[in-house]
């Protein structure tokens, strides 16, 4: 996996294809437990200030440590 695109470098849709790959969903949240990192939000919402190129993808994920 890549460093998240720089969001003056990328489009909505890349940052998004960035997330969807580097946090899938497995379906199977007992296993997984990216739900409970990102506080019951799957990782496409939590990320979304990143997505919309509102906030950079670092100080997104410092909100979730």
């Amino acid at each position: 996996m890549g460093i998240a695109p720089e969001i003056s470098e990328s489009t909505a849709e890349e940052r998004r294809a960035y997330i969807k790959q580097r946090f899938p969903c497995i379906a199977d949240c007992d296993m997984c437990g990216l739900c409970k990192v990102f506080r019951g939000k799957d990782a496409e919402t939590a990320y979304k200030e990143y997505i919309d190129g509102e906030k950079s993808f670092l100080e997104v994920s410092a909100y979730y440590r």
